[in-house]
């Protein structure tokens, strides 16, 4: 069980903070179930979740974590997906954006990046269903990022390529 203060990962929203821990004194809350208060870092709002959810959780990966992914993202490859149909590329790439596992984020964003420069060869564009989950899963990887290295979401991509350039 979290705690009051701890940064989690809960879900597709990301990195929130564990406002607090308790009963809820709210219309639909189950009388004697434990529930997080969730506070997301990168939007507004709050999440009552019960401490029990099937939502996937976990801690935000530490700095050191960080480093580590980044360090390996060259040698990630994601499988080749050569299907067209867009409704079986969404199904297959939920399951890359609920894993709740950010190297299956970098696997995803690879993936879709690797097919989106193959269909350039050809005079091609990605199709929706690509351009939408490559965006979702960057702003998932990049959010966690940001939080463990302590810098803004839209300054991860540059500091990956900065990194990697360094190690060289």
């Amino acid at each position: 069980m979290y705690k009051t203060g701890d940064y989690i990962i809960y879900g597709a929203e990301g990195v929130c903070r564990v406002e607090s821990v308790g009963p809820l004194e709210m219309k639909g809350a189950k009388s004697g179930t434990q529930y997080y208060t969730l506070l997301p870092v990168y939007r507004d709002g709050n999440i009552y979740a019960p401490v029990d959810t099937a939502v996937y959780t976990r801690p935000v990966m530490t700095k050191s974590e960080a480093m580590d992914l980044i360090g390996k993202i060259p040698t990630i490859e994601g499988e080749i997906l050569d299907n067209k149909n867009p409704r079986i590329l969404s199904e297959r790439y939920k399951v890359y954006l609920k894993s709740g596992s950010c190297l299956e984020l970098v696997k995803l964003v690879r993936m879709i990046y690797a097919k989106g420069r193959t269909a350039a060869k050809s005079g091609k564009r990605l199709g929706q269903t690509d351009e939408r989950s490559m965006k979702r899963a960057e702003e998932m990887l990049h959010n966690e990022l940001a939080f463990a290295l302590g810098i803004e979401p839209g300054r991860v991509k540059d500091f990956i390529t900065e990194t990697l350039e360094e190690r060289k």
